[in-house]
């Protein structure tokens, strides 16, 4: 139906900051775990998930971590949610079918790089206001 568990938004929130910390190289998933405040083993879970399907790839070692395989700016969010939670609104009838057919929409539009600028533009705004 239209379920989207705390996976996706999880992924997405280390997804935006990979974005925003990962152009110098590999960032260590502990480092994206700490500061998204999400737990290093359910990231760890979502992450191989990631790589499996090529959004992600990773680095072993010293400079080990994690970078993207492919530009956020291909990666939509639709792609996550089905990637980690099963197809959206799979099964949905009648008014759900309309509503779920409106947020694959939405989904389907929105990239990663989008929700990074969207962050970094929402940061930008409020220190204006401090």
């Amino acid at each position: 139906m239209l379920s989207i568990t705390t996976k996706s938004p999880y992924a997405l929130q280390a997804l935006a900051e990979l974005g925003r910390v990962g152009a110098a190289g590999p960032v260590p998933i502990g480092e994206l775990a700490r500061r998204r405040a999400i737990p290093v083993q359910f990231l760890e879970q979502l992450f191989a998930v990631l790589r499996r399907a090529g959004v992600l790839r990773s680095q072993r070692g010293v400079k080990g971590g994690y970078s993207f395989a492919r530009d956020p700016s291909e990666i939509t969010v639709l792609e996550l949610v089905e990637l980690l939670d099963g197809t959206f609104g799979a099964g949905a009838e009648g008014v759900f079918a309309d509503a779920a057919a409106a947020a694959r929409a939405v989904l389907e539009q929105t990239t990663v790089a989008d929700v990074i600028e969207r962050e970094a533009r929402e940061a930008g705004a409020a220190m204006y206001y401090i």
